[in-house]
């Protein structure tokens, strides 16, 4: 028979977020592991948030609210505070129960600034990758690393010589046209020596290649391990030529030393320079060679047949091109492609949470197929 289509509404709920979930989801695997890093960063919380006053959002909540809010790609907080209102999901995720009332998207905001005063990223980084899951899936022996460009929020228009404001003056009331008025670049000369954003001073006019535009950007630098393609580590620059090379080498420098190490990396670590401080290290540069002879200019390379006649060599060539898989999520799946916030440091905050969202999203299939 025909069902009532009738609404009533009930004075009392019953409703258990645990049972409305899945015991198959991927986020139960993601939410145990994201619980044993929080209780590991217990002290940092403790650090950096006062013993007096009125209590805020705890910081473990707000914490697993910023994951969802990566890897979900939710862009703005009001946003994320609307499906958290209204997605039991998201709500079993955070830790509230479904009649707690939702922050406001202001109070979130704040209260997220304030892990920004300690290395919780980074911290809640590290914790990830000595979970007794997910530690058996890295290789200490074989990685990869590259970067990219993250666009900084900021426009190109606030790029202008330095103490001078967006309006090109030296400050004061802004002209008649109002702040974002036209202006013509061509003819003009901006270099980062002598020119500055206003906006965002820590971001630099950096351009991909030849024929590509500039814009004020900065570099993020991954390295990743080659069995699973999981990210172990995590730089975010200012965007300039060496920036690459100089970041690969303090992530290859930071970790300990084995017998057979391998790095693998595209043709622009390709230089005497950088293969020079690997061989210092003790680690075999399986970097992609840069060579050609156009008759006018020949380019040798920094490594020859006694690097690239092993077999490894083509392994690691092959398990290099997996970091654009990190790339293409944190930029397009997580929204990273334009960075949210302004400065060097809190930007390399995002970053970093970032690639461990990314992790965490791999986790689930990787554990399930680890025998």
């Amino acid at each position: 028979m025909r069902g009532d289509d009738s609404r009533s509404g009930s004075l009392f709920s019953y409703v258990d977020l645990e049972a409305r979930v899945p015991r198959e989801h991927p986020l139960r695997v993601i939410r145990g592991i994201v619980d044993d890093g929080l209780r590991q960063l217990s002290s940092t919380f403790s650090e950096i948030h006062s013993d007096q006053g009125r209590p805020g959002i705890p910081p473990e909540r707000l914490l697993r609210a910023l994951l969802l809010q990566a890897l979900y790609g939710l862009r703005s907080e009001r946003q994320m505070m609307e499906r958290l209102d209204f997605d039991l999901l998201f709500r079993w995720f955070v830790g509230l129960g479904i009649d707690d009332p939702v922050w406001h998207s202001t109070v979130y905001a704040k209260n997220r600034d304030r892990l920004f005063e300690g290395a919780v990223a980074e911290r809640f980084l590290a914790a990830i990758l000595v979970h007794p899951k997910v530690a058996p899936l890295l290789s200490r022996e074989h990685f990869s690393l590259d970067g990219t460009l993250m666009e900084a929020w900021a426009s190109v228009k606030s790029f202008q010589p330095k103490g001078q404001d967006d309006d090109g003056t030296g400050g004061g009331d802004p002209p008649s046209g109002g702040r974002n008025v036209l202006r013509d670049f061509h003819g003009d000369r901006r270099s980062n020596a002598t020119h500055a954003s206003t906006t965002d001073p820590d971001a630099r006019l950096f351009r991909k290649g030849r024929g590509k535009e500039a814009k004020l950007a900065y570099m993020s630098h991954l390295l990743t391990e080659n069995r699973n393609g999981l990210i172990v580590d995590v730089r975010t620059t200012r965007a300039h030529g060496n920036a690459e090379t100089l970041a690969a080498v303090d992530m290859l420098a930071a970790r300990a030393r084995r017998p057979g190490m391998t790095v693998g990396a595209d043709k622009g670590y390709d230089t005497a320079d950088f293969v020079a401080e690997l061989r210092e290290l003790g680690i075999t540069p399986h970097v992609a060679q840069n060579a050609y002879d156009t008759g006018k200019a020949r380019r040798r390379s920094a490594i020859d047949d006694r690097t690239t006649r092993h077999p490894g060599y083509a392994v690691s060539q092959r398990a290099r091109k997996r970091i654009e898989e990190c790339f293409g999520w944190i930029k397009d799946g997580a929204g990273g492609r334009k960075a949210r916030h302004r400065g060097l440091d809190r930007v390399g905050w995002q970053v970093t949470l970032t690639t461990a969202a990314y992790n965490l999203v791999r986790l689930p299939k990787l554990i399930g197929a680890a025998p």
